[in-house]
C-alpha cells in the first residue's frame, strides 16, 4: 500500500473509530446518570476489566502483531489454498485455546476476583466480591467471542478492509446502552444486566464479522491444528509478545488492583477518566495501529528498508501533529470534558473534581500511548517480539515504582500519572532501539516540527486557560448548554492550534505531501 493510501485508510479506520467512541461517551453518560460511581459500579468495573485486559493480550494486542505479519506473508507469497488453511487453523487453534481459558475463568471467577481487587479481600467487602465474581461468570466468556472478532478483523485488515473491524466495537456500545435502559430495571441487581449485555455483545461482533470473511472466501472452518507451520510460527512469536504489546494495559490493571486499597468510587474515577483518555487514543493511535503494521510488514516482507522507513516517519508526524493539541486540550479540558458528560445526580461535582485529577494525569501521558502504537509495529512488521518484551519489563518496573511513590501522596491520580510516565519510558525505548538498529532514519527538519507544535500547542493551552469559564459555572447550567460550551470552546482551541501552525508554515497540505513520500 502506497503511503498515500495509508491516509486514506487512517481517515476511514479513524471515522469509525469515533463514531464508536462517541456513541461510548454515550454509554458512559448513561451508565454514569443510570448507576452512578458506587460500590455496585466498582464491582461491574472490575468484572468488565479482567476479560477486557486478557481480549487486549490475547485479540488485540500479542496475538494481532504475531498473526498479521505471517498472514500478510502468506497473502504476498502463498497460494489462496494456503492462505485459507491458515486461516482455518488459526481459528481452530485459538478457538480452543481460548474456550479452556474461558471455561477456567468461569470457575475460578472468586480467585480472579480476589487477586486483582485484593484491597477489598482485606478489607473483608464480601459484598463487591461476590457481586463482581457474579458479573465475572458472564463476562468472562467474552474473551473467547472477542477475540475471535479481532481475529476475523485481522484478516479483513490484511485485505484492506478497514471499514467493519473498525465499525464493529459500536455494537458492544449499543448493547451496553439497551441493557443499562431497559434491562436493568427488571433485575433484583440492576447493574448485572450490564454483564449480560457485555456477553451478548461478543457474540454478536463475531457474527456481524463472518459474512465479509465469506465475501474474501476465507470464512474460517475451525480445524485446530498447533503444529501447522503458520500457526507454530504465530505462536512462536505471540509468547514475548504477550507480555510486550500490552504493558499499558498490564499498567492499568495494576492501577485497578493498587485503587481497591483506596477510598469507594477510586475504581470508577479511574474508569471514568480512562475511558476518556481512550478516545483520542481510539481515534488516532489505534487507527495507525491498525493500518500501519499491514504495510510495515508488506515491506519488510519485499526487503524495502527505504518504505519501511518512511512508513515510520509518516506514522511519527501524524501522531505529533494530532497527538500533542489532543493531550493538551484534554488536560485543560478534563473538567468541562466530566461535567458536560457525566454530572448528574448519581455523578456529582465531588465525582468530576476527583475524576479529572486521574484525566490529567492520564492525558499527560497521551503522546506516549500514542507513540508506543506506531513504534511497537516498526518491531512486529519485522517479526521481532523479544525485543518489546526487554522494553516492556523495565517500564512495567519503572511503572510500579511510581505507583508506590505516588499512591499515597496523590492517591488514584498518582495511579495514573504513574502510568503515563511509564509510558514515556516504553516509548523512549522503543524509538531507541530502532534507531540503533539502522530501521528508522528521521529527517533534518523534526526539532523544527517540534518546536513548532509545541509553539502551537501552547498557545492553543493559553487561550483555553484564559477564555474558559470556571469549573464551578459549569455546575450551574443545564447540560443542553454545557455541551454547547464544551464544543465551542473545542473549536476554539482546534482553530487557534491550526492556525497557530499555519503561521509557523506547517499546513495540510504539507502533511499530505508527507504522505505521499
Amino acid at each position: 500500500m502506497p503511503l498515500a493510501s495509508l491516509l486514506k485508510s487512517l481517515t476511514t479506520v479513524g471515522g469509525n473509530t469515533m463514531i464508536s467512541r462517541v456513541l461510548g461517551f454515550i454509554r458512559d453518560l448513561v451508565l454514569a446518570r443510570v448507576f452512578g460511581a458506587d460500590a455496585a459500579t466498582d464491582a461491574f468495573f472490575v468484572a468488565f476489566k479482567i476479560p477486557n485486559f486478557l481480549r487486549r493480550l490475547f485479540g488485540e494486542g500479542a496475538f494481532a502483531t504475531a498473526f498479521v505479519p505471517v498472514l500478510m506473508e502468506y497473502k504476498e507469497q502463498r497460494s489462496h489454498s494456503e492462505l485459507k488453511a491458515l486461516v482455518d487453523h488459526v481459528a481452530g487453534t485459538l478457538g480452543l485455546v481460548l474456550l479452556v481459558v474461558s471455561f477456567i475463568g468461569v470457575l475460578a471467577a472468586p480467585l480472579i476476583v480476589s487477586l486483582f481487587a485484593l484491597g477489598w479481600v482485606l478489607d473483608g467487602a464480601t459484598e463487591k466480591l461476590d457481586l463482581a465474581a457474579q458479573m465475572l461468570r458472564l463476562t468472562f466468556p467474552y474473551l473467547l467471542f472477542i477475540s475471535l472478532t479481532a481475529f476475523a478483523g485481522g484478516v479483513l485488515n490484511a485485505h484492506n478492509r478497514f471499514a467493519i473491524p473498525a465499525f464493529t466495537p459500536v455494537l458492544l456500545n449499543l448493547c451496553l446502552i439497551a441493557a443499562a435502559l431497559w434491562l436493568a430495571p427488571q433485575m433484583d441487581q440492576p447493574v448485572v444486566a450490564l454483564a449480560w449485555a457485555v456477553l451478548i455483545a461478543g457474540v454478536v461482533q463475531f457474527t456481524f464479522q463472518l459474512p465479509f470473511l465469506h465475501q474474501l472466501k476465507l470464512f474460517p472452518a475451525f480445524k485446530p491444528a498447533p503444529r501447522h507451520e503458520g500457526v507454530g510460527r504465530i505462536m512462536k512469536l505471540m509468547l514475548p509478545a504477550l507480555f510486550a504489546v500490552s504493558v499499558v494495559q498490564i499498567n492499568l490493571l495494576l492501577d485497578t488492583m493498587l485503587a481497591s486499597f483506596l477510598q469507594t468510587g477510586s475504581i470508577s474515577w479511574l474508569y471514568y477518566s480512562d475511558r476518556l483518555m481512550e478516545f483520542p487514543l481510539g481515534v488516532l493511535g489505534v487507527a495507525l495501529a491498525t493500518v500501519i503494521l499491514p504495510n510495515l510488514s508488506g515491506r519488510h516482507a519485499a526487503a524495502d528498508g527505504k518504505a519501511f522507513s518512511q512508513t515510520l516517519d509518516w506514522g511519527l508526524r501524524t501522531t505529533l501533529l494530532l497527538g500533542a493539541p489532543a493531550a493538551v486540550g484534554l488536560a485543560v479540558l478534563a473538567g468541562p470534558i466530566l461535567a458536560t458528560l457525566f454530572l448528574s445526580e448519581r455523578f456529582d461535582m465531588r465525582d468530576v473534581g476527583m475524576a479529572r485529577l486521574s484525566l490529567m494525569a492520564y492525558s499527560l501521558g497521551l503522546l506516549a500511548f500514542i507513540l508506543i502504537k506506531v513504534l511497537a509495529p516498526g518491531y512486529y512488521g519485522r517479526q521481532d517480539t523479544k525485543t518489546p518484551v526487554k522494553i516492556g519489563l523495565v517500564a512495567m518496573g519503572v511503572n510500579m515504582l511510581f505507583n508506590l511513590a505516588l499512591i499515597i501522596p496523590l492517591q488514584h491520580a498518582g495511579l495514573a500519572l504513574a502510568t503515563s510516565l511509564s509510558a514515556f519510558v516504553n516509548a523512549g525505548l522503543l524509538f531507541r532501539g530502532l534507531r540503533k538498529s539502522d530501521v528508522y532514519h528521521p529527517g533534518r527538519e523534526w526539532p523544527g516540527l517540534w518546536l513548532k507544535v509545541l509553539l502551537a500547542s501552547a498557545g492553543m493551552a493559553g487561550i483555553l486557560l484564559w477564555g474558559m469559564p470556571e469549573l464551578e459555572a459549569w455546575a450551574t447550567i443545564g447540560v443542553m448548554k454545557r455541551a454547547a460550551w464544551l464544543a465551542m470552546w473545542i473549536a476554539v482551541g482546534a482553530s487557534v492550534y491550526f492556525a497557530l501552525l499555519a503561521i509557523f508554515g506547517i499546513r495540510l497540505h504539507h502533511f499530505r505531501n508527507t504522505a505521499r513520500a
